[in-house]
């Protein structure tokens, strides 16, 4: 079977990197943590507006519910 580009020409990982991928593997987050990734998140997939800001995701991440 022909060798496909993608997998040509792969370079090593960085050896840094993976050290600190294995230093932080068995480190827990926490919930202040997750809640901060979540609304960086919701900010990242926002559309395009001046009204709408990280601080705002934040605010309406602590204001609106959904129903049960």
């Amino acid at each position: 079977m022909a060798d496909r580009k993608q997998f040509q020409n792969v370079t090593a990982p960085d050896p840094e990197l993976m050290r600190l991928l294995a230093a932080s593997r068995n480190i827990p987050v926490t919930e202040d943590e997750l809640r901060e990734q979540r609304i960086s998140f919701a900010f990242g997939n926002a559309p395009d507006s001046e009204l709408i800001t990280k601080d705002s995701v934040r605010f309406a991440s602590k204001h609106i519910r959904l129903l049960p």
